[in-house]
């Protein structure tokens, strides 16, 4: 099965939706929305409106990611929600005008949300291959291992209040 990859984010009656679709596509270049509201003068009568659309790859995203060295939070942003073959995350549109991956676990950030949704076969394992780097040589890592991010962002620590590693404790539990 191919990865589906849907992109979805809701424009409010002030925004430019042109800015918005140019920051996603900073992100996913061949990304087309639904819908796309005409440019209004401020004030506008327009109510807010959700935009969505598909991509058929995550090459720029990740590449992304691959430069921000930022390849385990991105696996635990990417799995927090994962349900089987299908996960749902949440980055930010105004990092993404500059190119820049930035993950929105709880808060709503100034500029805006998108929401990615991705579904495939084997999403664990793919996304585990996806975000891969030599460092898991020595910690290896997989979805919901202990090692993740909690569920307000906050990194799970490693080492107890006296600087001693903790994370051979996490594996002599398994």
């Amino acid at each position: 099965m191919v990865c589906k990859i849907k992109v979805s984010t809701k424009i409010q009656p002030h925004e430019d939706a042109e800015k918005i679709v140019y920051s996603i596509n900073n992100i996913f270049p061949d990304w087309q929305p639904d819908n796309i509201p005409e440019r209004e003068v401020f004030p506008t009568n327009r109510e807010m409106i959700e935009i969505s659309g598909y991509s058929n790859s995550l090459d720029t995203f990740m590449k992304s990611v691959i430069s921000q060295r930022i390849l385990d939070t991105a696996f635990d942003a990417m799995t927090m929600k994962i349900n089987i073959n299908k996960t749902e995350f949440s980055i930010s549109r105004q990092a993404a005008i500059k190119g820049k991956v930035s993950f929105i676990i709880d808060e709503k950030p100034l500029g805006g949300v998108m929401i990615i949704e991705i579904e495939k076969e084997n999403l664990e394992i793919w996304l585990e291959d996806e975000t891969w780097h030599p460092g898991r040589e020595e910690i290896p890592r997989q979805v919901k291992d202990g090692l993740a991010m909690d569920r307000r962002g906050e990194p799970v620590e490693w080492f107890d209040k006296f600087g001693n590693p903790t994370i051979s404790e996490i594996w002599e539990e398994e």
